[in-house]
């Protein structure tokens, strides 16, 4: 049986941790940014951690991560 591939589009945008869980950056934070508060744009900076509901879609285009 052939390896599976891996979704390079989906490596670049999200990390599995130790944990199983996925990481991603937020969304928002491209332009646009004058009329956005800097509190709002502070909490943008940090990363996230992907819904439970996407989990199951990510994990398949991330087969050995």
């Amino acid at each position: 049986m052939p390896k599976m591939k891996t979704n390079r589009a989906a490596a670049k945008r999200f990390t599995v941790t130790k944990s199983g869980k996925i990481k991603c950056n937020r969304a928002n934070k491209r332009h646009i940014l004058t009329k956005m508060s800097t509190k709002r744009k502070r909490h943008l900076r940090g990363a996230d951690y992907l819904d439970a509901c996407d989990v199951k879609l990510v994990k398949m285009q991330l087969p050995y991560c």
